[in-house]
């Protein structure tokens, strides 16, 4: 690569971006951007994330976990960070992940390799995807919202959640009550069995 684009390149301050930001600052084409950003990632300058979002390789492997939840977020449009991931980011759980990033999404479960991590996503329920909040520049689950969705996985076999592992005493027992109301009943069970909500 070119000394000067290179320099170039580097002065990109977005965290994330497209063949448009490429094309402005290396003073390009759309078209030729596309095929830079190709011949960058085979580089090794650039992680690809999908289809036209790109992060300098040197900004990835530096980023925060805030960071890396906010690339989770735009991978897939909508979904926010969830389940054993948001535990673990509110100190909920003893359980920790390592580069495996968790969200909730409503339109496909897929799994998205973003160079060394993974971004997991699972499809919900259009009438239980709530309960989440924007935290800095990404949208994650509220605790509470978090243990529901992996228990409400869990109940249907889709998820395997270890509840030894969970900080009991740090969940609010009425907010989990509340909004288990929408859940199904296999779901609720589980939470009685386990003593989180009281028995009907």
């Amino acid at each position: 690569m070119h000394l000067m684009n290179l320099k170039k390149l580097y002065q990109i301050q977005k965290f994330y971006f497209g063949h448009e930001e490429l094309a402005r600052i290396l003073g390009i084409n759309s078209g030729s951007a596309r095929v830079a950003a190709s011949r960058y990632v085979g580089q090794g300058l650039l992680v690809r994330v999908k289809r036209n979002l790109y992060v300098l390789k040197e900004k990835w492997g530096n980023a925060s976990v805030e960071e890396k939840f906010q690339i989770a977020n735009v991978a897939q449009v909508p979904s926010y960070i969830s389940l054993t991931t948001a535990l673990a980011y509110y100190d909920l759980t003893t359980q920790l992940q390592r580069d495996f990033f968790e969200s909730i999404a409503l339109r496909r479960t897929k799994e998205i390799s973003v160079d060394t991590s993974a971004l997991k996503y699972t499809k919900i329920a259009k009438e239980l995807y709530f309960g989440f909040q924007k935290e800095r520049n990404f949208f994650i689950a509220k605790p509470e919202k978090a243990f529901l969705d992996a228990c409400y996985l869990t109940s249907f076999g889709r998820y395997s959640l270890d509840f030894s592992a969970v900080e009991r005493s740090k969940l609010d027992q009425e907010q989990l009550a509340a909004i288990s109301k929408p859940f199904p009943l296999r779901t609720k069970k589980l939470l009685r069995n386990h003593g989180y909500i009281p028995p009907t």
